[in-house]
This record gives C-alpha cells, structure tokens and sequence, in this order.
C-alpha cells in the first residue's frame, strides 16, 4: 500500500480519523440516498463521472459512485481527492494536462493524467465538528471550466451528503429510531432527490445544455436543495 506523505496530512488528521470511524460508514454497503446523490450531481453539472469517497488514512474508500461501477478503495496519495481533505476545501482543476504539479498533487496529477482525466472537482464532506471525512467529487476526461456559480451549488450538495451521513448515524445509533426510521428518511430524501433530478432534465430542455450550466438552472435547484435539507433535519 502506497504511504501517505506526511506533507499530504492536516494538522488534525488524528481527530478527523476519530471522526471519520464515529460515523461509522467506511466499510457500509451501498445505499440508494448516496447513489441517487451522486447521479445528481453528474446530470445538474453535465459531468459523466461523480462519486462520494471517504478518506482513511492511507486510502479512499468509495461509498457511491456515478459513470463507473463501485470499485475497491484507491490510495490516498494518488488520488486528489487528498488535497481537498489537506485544504480543507472545494478543489479545481479546470485542466489537469496544464495544471503546474507541486510536491503535494504531483502524483495524483501524474495518476489522473494516466487513467486520461482532464477536469477535477472536489467538496469537502464536513462533519458538525469540522473534520472533514471524504470528498464529493466531479470527474471529466475532458477540461472544463466551472463557474463561481457552479461552485457554490456543488457546495451546497456536498453539505447534503455530509447532513445525510449525520443522520444516517444519529437514527442508527439510537434505539427509539434505529434502522427502521433511517430508512423512512432515507425514501422521502431519495424522492425529493429524484423530483430535483426531473428538475434538472426539465430546465436543461428549455435552457439548453450549455457548460457553465446557466444561472437559469442552478438558481431553481438551489431553492430545491432547501427542502432536501429540511426532510433531512426534520
């Protein structure tokens, strides 16, 4: 297994470690809220590749993925999917091919570059105690930009996955809730996150499928997404 540089780790690998483990999902079976999540993500940014990963300490597990079959976890240092966990923070390359490598993403650079991808984003998953436990990310074997705009929308969606694994563990964890009421949350959230998906398809019809997305199209998802969070507080 490939080491991780000690460069590549944030100063509170240690605590975000424990938090990842608390929530207890790195090792879970797949599970449709991720799923449909992800496939979300892919159709609102016109992008054939997204996934949720969740970062131990020396790889990346994946917990849902869109445009490729779920596969056994990757290596942290290859994978850029450590510089968002090392920032703390949305990471982009528009261009990986014209991207300047330094000694912290030189060999996930190098990798992607290998497996033919272009474009990258990823969204730290952030738990209530601000450790950051995985990436939502974006994946396209062609450059791309990626709007300010667009951006902030994704951060929003990265904060409905992180909310969904706050309370995937909180009903789990309790017995008066359990698996049982996990699983209710879990439909509303699928149906709500399908009705968005139906959304999207809608207003790519009548807005055209033009990259960046338009403002036309994120605002409405936008105003959607706040119901998303409010099934999954509730």
């Amino acid at each position: 297994m490939v080491a991780v540089p000690k460069m590549l780790l944030p100063a509170d690998e240690a605590e975000r470690l424990k938090s990842l483990r608390h929530y207890d999902i790195l090792h879970s079976l797949q599970e449709g809220l991720f799923d449909e999540l992800v496939a979300l993500a892919a159709v609102l940014f016109r992008l054939p590749i997204a996934y949720v990963g969740l970062v131990d300490a020396k790889q990346v597990h994946y917990k849902a993925t869109y445009g490729f079959p779920r596969i056994p976890p990757n290596p942290r240092a290859e994978l850029l999917c450590a510089q968002v966990v090392k920032h703390a923070s949305v990471i982009v390359y528009h261009d990986l091919a014209t991207a300047t490598p330094t000694s912290l993403d030189a060999a996930a650079i190098q990798n992607c570059l290998a497996q033919r991808v272009r474009f990258y984003a990823g969204a730290p998953l952030r738990m209530p105690d601000q450790r950051v436990i995985g990436t939502l990310c974006l994946v396209d074997q062609q450059p791309r930009e990626f709007s300010d705009a667009e951006q902030e929308l994704f951060e929003d969606l990265a904060s409905i996955v992180s909310q969904a694994i706050v309370v995937r563990h909180y009903c789990r964890s309790q017995p008066v809730l359990g698996e049982a009421h996990w699983q209710a949350i879990q439909q509303e959230a699928r149906d709500e996150v399908y009705g968005l998906g139906a959304l999207v398809r809608y207003l790519a019809a009548r807005y055209g499928s033009s990259v960046p997305v338009p403002e036309e199209i994120l605002q409405p998802v936008r105003r959607r997404l706040h119901d998303l969070h409010t099934i999954l507080q509730a």
